[in-house]
């Protein structure tokens, strides 16, 4: 990944790396997903959520207030 590139968020669930960059690109933040899953084991590796530099302290503010919220009371 270029330097530009910074990995905001990891996770082994494909379905909340989406749901994460959607937000973050509903929120004006570009985003890119890399898969690093082995394609024989798919429940090996992680998926990654990158920003660009510049907007990695906004994203990971973003994704703990999407977390946060997500909490039951």
């Amino acid at each position: 990944m270029d330097s530009n590139w910074a990995l905001t968020y990891s996770t082994t669930l494909e379905y909340q790396a989406i749901m994460i960059k959607d937000m973050l690109e509903e929120n004006g933040i570009t985003a890119v997903i890399v898969n690093r899953k082995d394609s024989a084991y798919v429940f090996m590796g992680e998926v990654e959520v990158y920003v660009s530099n510049d907007n990695v302290i906004v994203a990971k503010h973003l994704i703990k207030k999407l977390f946060e919220s997500e909490q039951p009371n």
